[in-house]
């Protein structure tokens, strides 16, 4: 097999350096495009030295001029805390973004695959989710520049399929979590983890009653790679993400006997616009794509402990 040369978007971040590790691989060369605003060059540090590994400063809110088989765009700061820190660019990001790269794939003929949300369904008032669902978004909360540059992502990627014929690939992706998340992006698994490595206590926001799914990111690049592979007429969106369902509470329950901490829970006020429940249908990955998570929550959790765990001594 030849190697095709990917760009990867938002590279050094989270998933990004779990795709870029797994894409090369597969004997792919790899541009790994991020302006570091969430990405950190230590979650691609071991891959600097790969010969079909190129690392670039850039942020995706301008242009870019290169050549390229297939652009993987994840660039978007992904939590609350840092999509809320500067909500314009968080905006821009994923509009802009998602111009300049869907201009890059058209001129160079390449297949694009777009990071989407399951943020795109609001505080839904279907469950679980299925694709076919609209959403149910608040179009000026402070969870707006994310959720709704998001959903105008979407509509860009299927106005440039419709009007110019773009190979496109759209994934909606549910909480996923894994060794390289960010320790201070706010999001409940890797609080819930730091602050039982701590000691501190737990926090909960609201009742501890609502829900989420979580999908190790082992098993959602999996997914990734899958819909990527699929024929031009699958273009997504396609839900990713594991339907098992937990309360903030089991949680945080299971997360204090893995970790052995003595954190006591807390509880503080629910965040405006904060979905009650989350929990993807994931039929169409099932048929379309042959996929689903083998990851079980206990498993992954304990991976993703021991990271914390080193990253905190380090």
């Amino acid at each position: 097999m030849i190697g095709k040369r990917i760009l990867v978007t938002g590279g050094a971040g989270f998933l990004g350096s779990h795709l870029c590790e797994r894409l090369l691989g597969q004997g792919h060369e790899i541009l790994c495009v991020d302006n570091f605003f969430t990405g950190r060059r230590a979650n691609v540090a071991h891959l600097l030295d790969h010969p079909r590994f190129e690392l670039m400063r850039h942020d995706v809110t301008f242009p870019l001029y290169v050549e390229v088989d297939e652009i993987y765009n994840l660039a978007c700061p992904a939590s609350p805390i840092h999509y809320q820190f500067d909500p314009v660019q968080t905006t821009k990001t994923s509009v802009h973004g998602a111009i300049n790269m869907l201009g890059l794939a058209k001129r160079t003929r390449a297949k694009i695959f777009q990071a989407s949300t399951s943020e795109v369904y609001g505080d839904p008032s279907v469950h679980p989710q299925p694709e076919s669902y609209w959403g149910n978004v608040n179009p000026i909360g402070p969870r707006s520049c994310y959720d709704e540059g998001k959903r105008c992502a979407e509509t860009l990627f299927f106005d440039y399929f419709r009007q110019h014929k773009t190979r496109i690939k759209v994934a909606r992706i549910f909480n996923t979590y894994g060794p390289r998340m960010h320790p201070n992006d706010g999001r409940v698994v890797s609080n819930f983890i730091v602050q039982a490595l701590k000691g501190e206590p737990i926090t909960i926001y609201g009742s501890g009653q609502q829900t989420r799914s979580f999908c190790y990111a082992s098993d959602l690049i999996e997914g990734f790679i899958r819909l990527m592979d699929t024929d031009e007429a699958v273009t997504g969106p396609i839900n990713l993400g594991n339907p098992g369902e937990f309360t903030m509470i089991q949680l945080a329950e299971m997360v204090i006997e893995l970790t052995g901490s003595k954190s006591k829970l807390e509880t503080r006020p629910l965040p405006a616009d904060d979905p009650k429940q989350r929990r993807p249908d994931i039929t169409q990955a099932q048929e379309k794509l042959g996929w689903q998570p083998t990851v079980p929550l206990r498993e992954g959790l304990g991976k993703t402990i021991e990271y914390f765990d080193n990253l905190l001594k380090g």
